[in-house]
């Protein structure tokens, strides 16, 4: 018996359907130009010419960790709230201007071709974890597979193209090379393993049946309204939480990083270590380089840096209890110690290869 989930029937396009996903589109490009493309665009002539993009966000830090909390997140939080807006934004409209049974039909099968799609589709994007976790919300109320939410969500800061050009210049190109051909296996790996020991996302006939029905009902209540109210309750299911996940981590962070020197070298301890504090700890987007930039300067070795590389950018503490309502507790764990696991065997990798 087939479990995927049976799909609405075609209808005849009109351009009245096409009006809502083309604001949508407009939203989104004008965002992401606005946040994103233009100032990335920019920074990369910085990285060519000076082979930096800052300073690691990780320096200086206090030693009170209430101290270190309140300077951490006043400096995240400076880096990230246009993004972070615009993610709350693309996250509720998702919901009202794009048709339900479009979403289903190109992200609603569990299987390789929807979360192919899903990782393609957050390459435009380029957010970290934090800022791709309510368009992924947003995309789960809406019955996306588990698969391609999770590409989605993953992809935006692992495969974000603008970082991998930032690295190339500040890193090398060897280290882009091993991040890209990791990056991908950890997109599509982690998201497939995690969509298989999920629940099934077959979905009742009647409800499916229902959607239209459903979405011509929320039209007659005004999309403004509708708007509002989606983006009141992402808002709230995600941002308070965010919030003191990254206050925590900015305190624990007095704990969390070693001091670097020589002595840390390319033991499997050290690459295991920083595998599992770059999974769980929260950054900007690209600021993973800089922070690597910086150990490696201090005498990281290469296969702990690399552990870094991977896993600071993928997803964080905040990432995953903001997406708690969004997928199971298994789900969520099976992402977390992959993501793990993929840091650690790319730590190993470098060693070998750079």
């Amino acid at each position: 018996m087939n479990s995927s989930p049976s799909l609405p029937p075609r209808g005849s396009p009109t351009r009245a359907a096409w009006l809502k996903p083309a604001l949508f589109l407009l939203v989104a490009v004008v965002g992401l130009y606005y946040v994103k493309w233009s100032p990335y665009y920019l920074k990369s002539f910085v990285a060519a010419d000076k082979h930096s993009i800052g300073g690691s966000i990780l320096a200086n830090a206090p030693t009170a960790p209430w101290s270190a909390a309140l300077e951490y997140a006043g400096v995240y939080f400076l880096a990230i709230w246009k993004a972070a807006v615009l993610g709350v934004l693309l996250g509720s409209l998702v919901q009202v201007l794009i048709p339900r049974n479009w979403l289903l039909r190109v992200f609603g099968r569990a299987g390789l071709g929807s979360t192919v799609r899903g990782g393609l589709f957050a390459l435009p994007g380029m957010m970290c974890s934090c800022c791709a976790a309510p368009v992924v919300a947003g995309m789960r109320r809406q019955q996306v597979s588990v698969g391609a939410a999770l590409a989605f969500w993953i992809a935006n800061p692992v495969l974000n193209p603008a970082t991998l050009v930032f690295m190339g210049f500040v890193l090398g190109w060897n280290f882009a090379a091993l991040r890209l051909v990791a990056g991908v296996l950890l997109v599509l790996g982690v998201s497939l393993i995690a969509q298989r020991i999920s629940q099934p996302d077959a979905l009742p006939q009647a409800a499916l049946d229902a959607v239209s029905q459903a979405e011509e009902t929320d039209d007659q209540r005004g999309f403004v309204a509708r708007w509002l109210q989606k983006m009141w309750q992402l808002f709230w299911s995600t941002v308070p939480v965010y919030i003191v996940a990254v206050l925590a981590l900015g305190a624990a962070r007095v704990w969390l990083f070693p001091q670097v020197d020589a002595s840390i070298g390319n033991g499997l301890f050290w690459i295991v270590a920083l595998a599992v504090i770059g999974t769980l700890f929260v950054i900007p987007t690209a600021a993973e380089i800089p922070i690597v930039q910086s150990m490696l300067a201090l005498g990281l070795g290469v296969g702990p840096a690399v552990a870094l590389l991977m896993t600071l950018p993928s997803i964080s503490l905040p990432s995953l209890l903001m997406l708690r309502k969004s997928f199971t507790p298994k789900v969520l764990v099976t992402v977390t110690a992959l993501t793990m696991l993929v840091g650690v065997i790319s730590g190993l990798v470098g060693v070998l290869v750079l």
